[in-house]
């Protein structure tokens, strides 16, 4: 049985090559043979897998993934994932932190998360595979005077690539309906302000409309309410955090907003069919 800590395990990156980014292409299949990426644990970066060949089996939030060639998914560093087996598979595979990311590139990967995998058009997975080579080879050229920026700017252009793809799929702001933004709003205040506003009337307030407003603009764009929304945010966090760690559930009930540790079991139980406890003991069997 795996040992359970404090905290969500996070990889950083290996030592020895440029602090903060990596590329590189691998071939395998079967089970990985590396265990921090066997285990559930977040990155210290953004990751982007890109599928040329074969399939990869990877769990991203409780939720199973098969990423078929060819096709590209993107990881955001708050996300909790493993990979679970890889069949004839190639893939490139790049991580890039924060600090090293452009700041538009920043914000449009923050509106995009979560995403599934894309697949790819045979000329499109032709030059996101180039750029990445590219990328690749750039990483081993240390003796250049310019290296760390050559590195950089080349991975931004590559992940510049990949979210122009993803963006390709959603309608641009300009087209989108009023209650389009809105909710694109709201999903973006919950992100951040999920621990600590809870209430369907705070977020209302935030945008400066109603709160049946608000709950029009979502229900129409989502098919669900405001409060749903919030209620399934919290109980995502509260699964990483009884999964990942050994706090109790008073714990992280405290730590998800809620004083009243015995009303957030009540909601875990009617989002879930199960206690937090029970959640807990079934997936670390």
């Amino acid at each position: 049985m795996q040992k359970k800590s404090k905290h969500i395990p996070v990889n950083t990156l290996p030592s020895g090559i440029r602090e903060g980014i990596f590329i590189a292409k691998i071939s395998f299949n079967g089970l990985p043979d590396a265990e921090e990426v066997v285990r559930p644990h977040r990155d210290n970066g953004h990751l982007f897998i890109l599928q040329e060949k074969g399939k990869t089996h990877i769990e991203i939030d409780f939720q199973q993934h098969s990423i078929e060639a060819s096709s590209i998914i993107y990881i955001h560093p708050d996300q909790i994932h493993r990979v679970i087996a890889f069949e004839n598979a190639t893939i490139i595979s790049w991580i890039i932190t924060s600090e090293n990311l452009q700041q538009e590139n920043l914000k449009l990967l923050a509106d995009l998360t979560p995403v599934s995998a894309l697949a790819l058009k045979t000329e499109t997975l032709s030059i996101i595979s180039e750029t990445a080579s590219l990328c690749i080879q750039f990483s081993e050229r240390k003796h250049e005077k310019l290296f760390n920026s050559i590195l950089k700017e080349s991975c931004n252009t590559l992940v510049a690539l990949v979210v122009s793809q993803y963006l390709a799929q959603v309608k641009t702001t300009d087209n989108y309906s009023r209650f389009e933004v809105i909710t694109k709003l709201f999903k973006s205040s919950l992100e951040h302000d999920f621990t600590t506003v809870k209430s369907p009337a705070a977020y209302a307030k935030c945008l400066n409309i109603s709160t049946p407003y608000l709950n029009e603009c979502v229900k129409t764009t989502t098919g669900y309410s405001v409060s749903y929304h919030i209620q399934q945010r919290v109980v995502l966090e509260a699964k990483r955090l009884l999964f990942h760690s050994d706090k109790s559930v008073k714990e992280i009930a405290g730590e998800l907003g809620y004083d009243d540790y015995s009303y957030f079991t009540r909601l875990f139980v009617k989002l879930t069919g199960m206690t937090p406890l029970t959640f807990r003991t079934k997936n670390f069997d």
